[in-house]
């Protein structure tokens, strides 16, 4: 209520400036007052339409403006819920983040423990075959030497006989050969 009495006192001053310049101008001449008179017309007719725009638009935009300092400020109250909501998110995925470091960290240390873990396994595992490796090497040198101990007593077995078969043969005559034979014949019967 006060704007349109303010706005009404603007105008009645308005109209009397407008009065003053007018009765100011009558006095000098003809030609100038016209020009005034022009001029107080057109400031006349400026000020009605301006009044009747306040009276017939003053309401709408009085209610454009407050209504869109309400959006405005509910648009601001919006935003800082949605600021709220992204540092509630933000905080969120930084304590997630973090979480998944730590637990990043955990995952990379049990993978090195069991890595160093495996390793000295697989150590162990190549010590007891390379053992095992020898121990079997070992044991087929052994059987080999055994073996070839056991051919080469074999073949001196054999050459001896063949030696001592020849040294007989050399050294036994015919009658001695009969006396052998003889010797032989007479225990075959004297057991049986």
């Amino acid at each position: 209520m006060n704007k349109k009495l303010s706005f009404f006192t603007f105008i009645f001053f308005s109209l009397i400036s407008i009065s003053i310049a007018f009765a100011s101008g009558e006095g000098e001449g003809g030609h100038d007052s016209q020009k005034w008179i022009d001029l107080g017309k057109k400031t006349f007719d400026f000020v009605v339409l301006v009044g009747l725009l306040y009276w017939l638009l003053a309401a709408k935009i009085k209610e454009f403006f407050s209504g869109r300092r309400v959006e405005i400020k509910e648009s601001l109250e919006k935003s800082v819920e949605r600021k709220a909501e992204a540092e509630k998110k933000y905080r969120e995925y930084s304590e997630k983040l973090d979480k998944a470091s730590v637990e990043i960290d955990g995952i990379f240390e049990m993978i090195k423990s069991q890595g160093v873990t495996e390793k000295q396994k697989i150590i162990e595992d190549a010590e007891k075959a390379a053992k095992k490796m020898k121990e079997d090497a070992q044991a087929r040198i052994e059987q080999e030497l055994k073996k070839t101990a056991d051919q080469l007593r074999a073949q001196a077995a054999q050459l001896s006989v063949q030696m001592a078969e020849e040294i007989l043969k050399r050294s036994i005559t015919a009658q001695d050969h009969e006396t052998m034979v003889k010797e032989y014949m007479d225990k075959v019967v004297i057991r049986n």
